[in-house]
């Protein structure tokens, strides 16, 4: 699949906002922490992905009802779902000057990922959290995600790579009072 960049100017995807807050002092410090051990660009881009992916629990897995959606309270509160993590991971990769991008999949509701830019190309990455029958990994090659699309049930990857979250994505993530309340709104396409 060829991964479609929303916006032409590559700044975008360094650019911190409301939900990927990159400057906030709780990125910043995980960011350097990370930093300290990575010997280049990938090898940070490896850490980051590890970190959140390994040591943020997903919520619906592990039953927290907290939603958050801003990348420093992921951080802090160590709890997010799908879109929340990539916000963590893009607002640690950007804190370190590697363009960031959301993706989003279409199962029975949207699915959040990231891609990253390094070797001068996009690469997918899912830092949802593994557990039994979902085994993402970091990849610059053969993406390795946590799920795969069935075309035939009308599952799709969406090509689109954005500098900010996807406004449907947010609203929800914002107008929810729990999780059990986020996932009766997730949304169903973009």
């Amino acid at each position: 699949m060829e991964l479609i960049q929303k916006t032409p100017d590559l700044s975008a995807y360094l650019a911190s906002d409301e939900a990927i807050d990159h400057e906030h002092p709780r990125v910043r410090e995980t960011a350097g922490l990370l930093a300290k051990e990575a010997e280049d660009s990938y090898a940070y881009a490896r850490l980051a992905f590890e970190f959140v992916r390994d040591t943020i629990p997903h919520s619906q897995d592990s039953g927290d009802p907290r939603v958050t959606w801003r990348a420093s309270d992921v951080l802090e509160q160590r709890t997010g779902i799908c879109y929340a993590k990539a916000h963590a991971l893009a607002a640690l990769l950007r804190a370190e000057d590697i363009p960031t991008a959301l993706c989003y999949q279409r199962f029975d509701v949207v699915h959040g990922l990231v891609a990253v830019r390094l070797d001068g190309a996009w690469h997918r990455q899912d830092p949802r959290g593994n557990k039994p029958g979902v085994n993402a990994r970091f990849s610059l090659g053969r993406e390795q995600l946590a799920f795969t699309p069935d075309r035939a049930a009308g599952e799709a990857d969406y090509p689109e790579l954005y500098a900010a979250p996807h406004p449907a994505v947010l609203d929800a993530l914002k107008a929810a009072t729990d999780r059990p309340h986020l996932w009766e709104n997730l949304p169903a396409a973009l």
